[in-house]
């Protein structure tokens, strides 16, 4: 079942909306560091890192899609991290940047979207303890995760980059997410 053959979305409960809801706290920290930017600032770099906060958040976007695919579709979704080309590390790489084009608009947009799809899975899927083999990696890792674990994931990435966009929006203009 994809999301697109939906036509309405049951109410969530329970551990689902537990999980959703860990994700929305860490989504709209994340969101909140670009509160007032315009494009020149959400593409700045402001500490020695190669991070900006409209990059991050392009990031953070690609993540979520790639594992939302991982659940609908298994393996096949992800990429062999272990066999990346030049042109595929350059692709990801430009993930954490702003490009020519981009706008801070439209990057928002763009995570926006990929939430939605991502929370809507959460409400349809029969089940979170369905297991996929996870693709190969140049780090260690299980052999299979769950559903459940894929969002734990999601979670724990996107809270780790609101970190890092919290970093780098007070270096920017002093603005703070929380304190």
């Amino acid at each position: 079942m994809t999301v697109n053959e939906l036509t309405t979305t049951p109410a969530v409960t329970g551990e689902r909306a537990d999980l959703l809801a860990a994700l929305a706290k860490q989504r709209h920290f994340l969101r909140f560091t670009t509160r007032d930017l315009t494009d020149e600032q959400a593409g700045r770099r402001t500490t020695v890192s190669e991070l900006c906060l409209g990059g991050l958040i392009k990031h953070v976007t690609a993540v979520e899609r790639s594992w939302a695919n991982f659940i609908v579709e298994g393996p096949s979704a992800m990429p062999d991290f272990t066999a990346m080309t030049e042109e595929d590390q350059a692709r990801w790489a430009d993930e954490f940047r702003m490009l020519p084009g981009d706008t801070l608009a439209g990057v928002l947009a763009s995570y926006d979207e990929a939430a939605r799809r991502t929370d809507e899975l959460v409400a349809v899927l029969p089940d979170l303890d369905v297991t996929h083999p996870l693709p190969k990696a140049p780090w260690p890792q299980p052999e299979r995760w769950s559903v459940r674990q894929v969002l734990i994931h999601i979670i724990a990435e996107t809270a780790q980059h609101a970190g890092h966009a919290d970093i780098i929006r007070e270096s920017l203009d002093g603005a703070k997410t929380m304190g």
